[in-house]
């Protein structure tokens, strides 16, 4: 009922224009939930950005994500997320279904959150695209020795590629995983490594407390002969690896492997102690997945794999 004053804080009129806009979009917010037709896409995959995605473990993926679906959806509302728009993404995007499912999910992510926090009436359903049939690239014992020799013959990478590799090739987890573990999280006297480090949030992506494999553990002793106390294990100079993929792409150049990411040193340790016998319920725990997973993706690599079955007639 009184009429109010702030400053914009600058004396260009496109500047003020921009505060002022900001004030506008912030009191409509705080006005209650709105119809989706009247929220943009764009507001609410900036307010989870802002909101959610700095404290989300996949932050880096999140904002990956947002970008395109930015673009794509400038101008657009909530309402306007349907079938149509979403396979039009998808046609627009030019990408893998698999890339094309986790940025929409992501939008999915945000229309929820804003739902959530009361700035929408309603969710709108995103649809996605099926999920890609688990990839089936894993190395045999010469290629992975191929590959190792590769990483050792790297001008650049040979004092900590050859030790990633070995730590994924007997251990099966995730880059992440390995390129932040510390020594802090290693045993080695009762010779086990704690995967998930003192602070962190348990997520879907489980990293168990596991055993060090005998032949791994002779590396990790030489290794911390050269590693401080609460540094990295892999490191590079004493500087922490984030992703050593340019390096681990020119290994595989250098020693012929084509499609072989860091990620499939993962399958490759599930599909070896698979074709090794080993127990289901232990192999899943140890690399942290599902035994439902485990059957589900690498299952046919067992020994047992249906034998009873086949021979029942």
């Amino acid at each position: 009922g009184r009429s109010r004053e702030r400053s914009t804080g600058t004396a260009d009129r496109q500047l003020a224009e921009i505060a002022l806009a900001e004030f506008l979009h912030g009191r409509q917010r705080k006005a209650g939930p709105r119809h989706p037709d009247e929220v943009l896409v764009t507001d609410l995959l900036a307010d989870y950005a802002e909101e959610k995605g700095a404290k989300a473990m996949a932050s880096d993926r999140i904002a990956y994500a947002i970008v395109p679906l930015a673009d794509f959806w400038e101008g657009k509302t909530v309402a306007n997320v349907t079938r149509q728009t979403c396979e039009a993404y998808r046609k627009w995007r030019d990408r893998s279904d698999g890339t094309v499912r986790r940025e929409l999910g992501v939008l999915r992510a945000s229309i929820n959150h804003a739902h959530a926090e009361g700035r929408v009436t309603r969710t709108v359903v995103v649809h996605l695209p099926e999920r890609p049939e688990p990839k089936e690239r894993w190395l045999t014992k010469s290629e992975a020795a191929r590959l190792l020799r590769a990483a050792m013959q790297s001008n650049k990478a040979r004092l900590y590629l050859p030790l990633f590799i070995v730590i994924a090739l007997h251990t099966g987890a995730r880059k992440e995983a390995i390129t932040s573990l510390r020594w802090t999280q290693v045993d080695l006297e009762a010779g086990l490594i704690d995967w998930n480090p003192v602070g962190r949030r348990r997520t879907k992506k489980q990293r168990p407390r596991v055993r060090i494999p005998r032949k791994l553990l002779g590396h990790l002793r030489r290794a911390r002969v050269r590693g401080s106390d609460t540094g990295f294990v892999i490191h590079d100079s004493g500087k922490p690896v984030r992703d050593p993929k340019r390096g681990f792409a020119a290994a595989c150049e250098r020693a012929g492997l084509e499609g072989v990411s860091p990620h499939v040193l993962r399958h490759t340790r599930a599909t070896w102690g698979m074709q090794a016998g080993a127990k289901t319920w232990e192999l899943s725990g140890f690399l942290g997945m599902t035994e439902a997973t485990l059957m589900n993706v690498y299952g046919h690599h067992h020994p047992d794999y249906q034998r009873h079955a086949a021979e029942a007639y």
